[in-house]
């Protein structure tokens, strides 16, 4: 693997590089960026007003000014707007509201969502939020060249998954993303 790093300007200087793209796995603030916008998101979609992922926007953009840093906030705040409009409009439901996130390729952010939802789940229920919260994890890895880790998300993820097709009638038929996970599809389905 590649260091997809600038260096600091003056070599005698502590400041760390900065990365050549946004990458979470690699890069500790790419991942506090991430984490922070993903916490915030979730605190606005409870609160019904986008100002929790606004103001941490602001902070980090404040913190953060190198471009990757900027880009990737940037492309998320438009996808938290349009997510959280969505949502807005009366989605209670946090397997629909996960949904909503999917459909704008927030994975990471479906994750966190759900996760909070199979906290208090039980019994199948809490099996199928797993599921599409491995079934998410498959984008981010396959987003971040992990696609060895992606395989073995998305075994995990499409056994529930197969045996859920009654619990997910109700939001969507399993088969697009079930055909999506066992070919590693970069490109993921729209749910719902």
């Amino acid at each position: 693997m590649t260091d997809d790093r600038i260096p600091s300007q003056d070599a005698n200087r502590s400041e760390p590089a900065v990365p050549l793209r946004f990458e979470p796995f690699q890069d500790r603030p790419s991942r506090d960026i991430r984490n922070a916008l993903s916490e915030a998101l979730a605190q606005a979609i409870t609160s019904g007003g986008p100002e929790p992922f606004e103001q941490a926007a602001s902070r980090l953009l404040a913190e953060h000014p190198a471009e990757p840093y900027r880009d990737y906030i940037g492309d998320r705040l438009a996808r938290y707007r349009r997510a959280l409009a969505a949502i807005k409009r009366g989605i209670t439901d946090p397997l629909r509201q996960g949904l909503v996130l999917w459909n704008e390729r927030l994975f990471f952010e479906v994750h966190e969502v759900l996760e909070h939802a199979w906290l208090q789940a039980d019994g199948r229920r809490k099996l199928l939020l797993q599921a599409m919260i491995r079934a998410a994890g498959v984008y981010i890895k396959l987003e971040y060249g992990y696609d060895r880790q992606a395989a073995k998300m998305a075994a995990k993820a499409s056994e529930v998954l197969a045996d859920s097709g009654d619990l997910l009638g109700d939001y969507f038929d399993p088969t697009e993303l079930l055909t999506a996970l066992a070919h590693l599809d970069p490109v993921p389905p729209r749910l719902g």
